[in-house]
């Protein structure tokens, strides 16, 4: 099988059209896993994210703010 390198140089190759379908095909793929899978890439994700800010390339944010903002965006 070929890496994903090698996928990836294909895929970069198609046309807009054919890019734009196969994101779609992927992104709807990663909405079919199941609550363990999902919960294995999601601690990996939090360990990534605390990783680059203990590194100082992330910054925080308090939540009020977050929150507030998500709600205006909603609106």
């Amino acid at each position: 099988m070929a890496d994903l390198r090698e996928i990836l140089a294909s895929a970069l190759s198609l046309s807009v059209d054919d890019r734009a379908a196969l994101a779609k095909e992927i992104l709807q793929s990663l909405d079919e896993l199941d609550e363990e899978e999902a919960e294995r890439l999601w601690a990996r994700e939090a360990q990534r994210r605390l990783e680059e800010y203990r590194a100082g390339r992330a910054g925080a944010a308090r939540a009020e703010d977050v929150a507030r903002k998500a709600a205006e965006l909603l609106r």
